[in-house]
């Protein structure tokens, strides 16, 4: 590791395992003597078997119980289950993707509910959980507050976790991350080894200063998170950047052909980042085996992106009122 990502690696991470960790009467006061809003978001397409537990969960530690979450928010993205009624009855407010900014129109992906979620909110502190995570993570709240309430130079917080696999019964311990080990760390290292030290670069719990937030680009498909964290170091540095050590992360893997398109898709955004990269096609190609012989399955991975929510009209006419 270079010297700079080790030291950012040191001063930067924080453990927030649990909440014994975590002085959550500290945080609470440093957010009112800031006088600071917390939005949480939570995208989800068709989470309606996980979402529910997952907002009653965040509703009675951090909006019931201590007021560290002043907006509690699921953008709904074209969901076809019950997904949103089973946020609202837990006690989120539910706004679909369509809904937000309708001038801008609408497109698929988590990146463009991560997007919208910035005109949905009215927090200056937005912090992002996915809304597939099982088990208890109600430390995750505040432990992804807790860098940016302590110090103003930090403008964003990735949460880090070991992430468990099970695989038809077996569970292997620290399995999960697949795309994590074999696309996003090796292409991160090679193209800015400043970011080495980061755990988790793919990780869907992280937090933010809406005022940064709010001038880069979201890539609206699952180059999101590799695209804020490049663009976000482009912006203000590697010291505006922290990582929280919240402890382990369970949640629904998905199977390995999924995984490959979501692996193209992280090549794509990074390629578009990458000083001189071009000629990528936009398209990956995958082969299935039907008994017969190799069929190949083609999907586009090309980066589509939302621009930065600052430059958008219908955004800052709202900030103007």
């Amino acid at each position: 590791m270079r010297p700079d990502a080790r030291a950012w690696f040191a001063d930067r991470t924080s453990s927030a395992r649990s909440l014994d960790e975590i002085d959550v009467a500290a945080l609470l006061h440093a957010k009112r003597r800031g006088g600071h809003r917390v939005s949480v978001v939570l995208p989800a397409r068709n989470e309606e078997a996980t979402v529910g537990r997952l907002v009653a969960d965040l509703h009675a530690h951090w909006v019931r119980g201590v007021p560290l979450i002043d907006e509690l928010v699921v953008v709904d993205s074209d969901s076809t289950d019950a997904t949103a009624a089973v946020a609202r009855a837990a006690g989120a407010e539910v706004v679909a993707t369509t809904e937000v900014l309708p001038a801008a129109g609408t497109r698929r992906g988590k990146g463009e509910a991560l997007w919208k979620s910035l005109a949905a909110t009215t927090g200056d502190l937005v912090v992002f959980l996915d809304a597939d995570l099982l088990g208890d993570v109600a430390h995750y709240v505040p432990g992804l507050l807790a860098p940016l309430l302590a110090d103003p130079q930090i403008a964003y917080v990735k949460g880090c976790y070991t992430r468990p696999l099970e695989v038809e019964g077996t569970v292997v311990p620290a399995g999960g991350g697949r795309v994590t080990e074999l696309t996003a760390r090796p292409l991160l290292n090679a193209l800015w080894p400043e970011l080495a030290g980061v755990v988790q670069p793919l990780g869907g719990e992280y937090a933010g200063r809406r005022s940064v937030l709010e001038q880069v680009p979201f890539v609206s498909a699952y180059g999101v998170e590799v695209g804020l964290l490049v663009d976000l170091l482009r912006l203000g540095g590697l010291s505006s950047l922290a990582q929280a050590d919240l402890g382990v992360r369970r949640h629904t893997s998905q199977d390995v052909e999924a995984l490959g398109e979501m692996a193209g898709q992280v090549v794509a955004t990074a390629l578009s980042r990458a000083a001189g990269a071009g000629g990528a096609s936009g398209l990956l190609t995958q082969f299935r085996h039907d008994g017969r012989g190799f069929v190949p399955r083609s999907s586009v991975v090309a980066v589509d992106e939302r621009p930065p929510m600052i430059t958008v009209a219908e955004y800052r006419a709202r900030l103007a009122v």
